[in-house]
């Protein structure tokens, strides 16, 4: 009976989702969409390339905002970059909107206080459904579906390569770390390529892992792993080379104080990689976005590298297998 309920559900979302979003005077830019979903709202900024065409398939990015945050937010974080990147390339790039400007990312309730949390909401559904709706509604290529996102949308994206690795070519977590809660249950069907991106001096996220805080450390978000650990945790699942080619990036802006190494993990299953980025130095921040707050609270952004363009072009090398 739960389960017939279940599946009711799904279909009348599905229904309203085609009757919510028509994306009128495609191609167009930034406009809204929003379906219900496990009887929540849903919204989201969609970006449409203005070389769209109908007739032919293209790549799907998927942006997920921080906590606190809105798709909206991501735009200006990433200084219209994808937007920018998503005209110049041909591919379809959406934010999404958590719920009270928060994802369910696995950490639980009781630790984040978050109504995400508390209310065990199925971000993992509404992703896949509004994965399975673009394939159809946009003609997104389902080889090249990829997903991005900042400290909470990073935490969750880590997630989504855990349970719909089946839909996803490769993630891009940046700030964020894997929560220690959905280790034990992540067991990816498929290897996904994994890009990630950490500063040393992250006051929110630790780079160490551990006790995720809010600013200035007034309130206890739930425990991560380190950066270290979430890589290798991929690397391990993929197969990757043990030992990473290990490279320093140009110190582009020698005033940020940051450095950037890269360690790159290779030979994967189907192709697969994993690259970390660490960014000596650097704070809870986009490398190459805005200084969205002070960094008395957040730390430095890095002008070492532009984040937004080395994810899309690590994007564009990988497709599901």
């Amino acid at each position: 009976m739960i389960k017939s309920k279940q599946i009711l559900l799904l279909f009348l979302s599905a229904l309203l989702l085609s009757l919510c979003v028509s994306y009128k005077n495609i191609p167009a830019k930034n406009q809204t969409g929003s379906m219900i979903f496990g009887g929540l709202k849903r919204t989201w900024l969609i970006h449409i390339p203005s070389s769209y065409d109908s007739g032919k398939t293209v790549p799907l990015l998927i942006v997920l905002h921080g906590g606190g945050g809105t798709g909206r937010n991501m735009v200006n974080l990433t200084l219209h970059g994808f937007d920018n990147l998503s005209d110049e390339n041909g591919f379809v790039v959406i934010y999404p909107d958590g719920i009270e400007k928060h994802w369910n990312d696995g950490r639980r309730g009781e630790e984040t206080g978050y109504r995400a949390q508390k209310e065990n909401v199925d971000d993992v559904g509404f992703i896949s459904a509004l994965i399975d709706h673009l394939v159809n509604i946009l003609n997104i290529d389902p080889k090249r579906i990829y997903i991005t996102g900042m400290s909470n949308g990073a935490m969750m994206t880590y997630r989504l390569g855990c349970e719909l690795s089946g839909k996803i070519a490769a993630i891009a977590p940046v700030a964020g770390n894997i929560p220690q809660n959905i280790l034990r249950n992540c067991h990816p069907s498929k290897p996904v390529s994994v890009l990630a991106i950490n500063g040393t001096n992250d006051p929110l996220v630790p780079f160490l892992g551990g006790e995720v805080t809010g600013p200035s450390g007034m309130k206890k978000l739930g425990k991560v792993l380190s950066a270290e650990e979430s890589v290798k945790f991929w690397t391990n699942t993929n197969n990757c080379s043990p030992a990473p080619l290990v490279s320093t990036e140009p110190d582009i802006d020698p005033h940020d104080g940051t450095r950037i190494q890269k360690e790159d993990y290779k030979n994967g299953k189907n192709n697969s990689e994993v690259i970390l980025y660490i960014i000596k130095g650097g704070g809870h921040t986009w490398p190459g976005g805005s200084q969205y707050l002070g960094k008395n609270i957040i730390g430095p952004t890095s002008h070492d590298m532009n984040a937004t363009a080395v994810i899309w072009h690590f994007f564009e090398k990988h497709t599901l297998k």
